[in-house]
């Protein structure tokens, strides 16, 4: 099925080879993405390559918090940017601090936080919000993130749900490592973060959790403030945006905005 969706997505972005001459002339677009659309970019980056000419040099890191790869960090030490992918409020954080466009944020995709345990281990119940408290209670140990969805479980859901004190405790915010490895490998019980992170780790098990305590988010982009193409840039960020990269946004666990 994976393999048939990629067919049709590529005939759906059918499009002439570029000429050598075409790919001579294209540039470097710098790009930073953190994790919530990573999945995503890079699958559709070297169909964006083929029909531009351009090349795609890309970096990776968290939308917040203050490890070394974390986006602020990187354009804190004047890293290239001409294209920034992240949570919308972490880009208005960065756009605020002066290292974006603020302008040009363009909306993606709708992004989801999700539970994670390891492959094998007792799935539980998160159908309801009371099963869900009941889970968080029962677990031995939480992973969560520094980035967005780890602040959205520390300062929102376990208030929300009136088990801070009995959870954080054994709740721990880890980093660098990407929660589902965490998970994975079995240093945490459970762990939370947003569902296109968790869906390529292999060897853990995603729990969805209620629609009344979710965390919906946006996954997005924009122009570095210091753009060295910025022309080259718009024309990525109009390809990520466009109802063709749509059904591969999707794949990644991801809901395209429709436009």
């Amino acid at each position: 099925m994976a393999k048939l969706s990629r067919r049709l997505l590529l005939a759906g972005l059918a499009a002439p080879v570029v000429s050598r001459a075409a790919r001579a002339a294209g540039v470097e677009i710098h790009v930073l993405s953190s994790g919530s659309f990573t999945a995503a970019y890079q699958r559709l980056a070297p169909e964006f390559e083929r029909r531009s000419g351009h090349r795609l040099v890309s970096a990776f890191g968290a939308s917040f918090g203050p490890a070394p790869d974390a986006l602020p960090q990187r354009l804190g030490r004047g890293e290239p940017a001409d294209v920034v992918l992240a949570l919308e409020d972490a880009l208005e954080a960065l756009a605020g601090a002066g290292h974006l466009d603020a302008g040009s944020v363009t909306r993606l995709a709708e992004t989801r936080v999700a539970f994670a345990v390891r492959t094998g281990a007792p799935k539980p119940d998160m159908s309801t919000v009371d099963a869900m408290r009941a889970a968080l209670l029962a677990a031995p140990s939480i992973a969560y993130s520094p980035s967005g969805s780890g602040r959205f479980y520390e300062t929102e859901l376990v208030q929300r749900l009136g088990i801070a004190e009995q959870v954080m405790p054994k709740s721990r915010r880890w980093f660098p490592d990407r929660i589902g490895a965490v998970v994975a490998r079995g240093d945490a019980a459970m762990g939370l973060q947003q569902i296109s992170e968790l869906l390529p780790i292999p060897g853990i098990e995603v729990i969805r959790i209620p629609e009344e305590v979710q965390k919906v988010s946006f996954a997005s982009a924009a122009l570095g403030g210091k753009a060295r193409q910025p022309e080259a840039a718009r024309q990525l960020m109009a390809f990520l945006s466009s109802p063709e990269a749509a059904p591969m946004i999707a794949a990644t666990g991801l809901d395209p905005i429709r436009r």
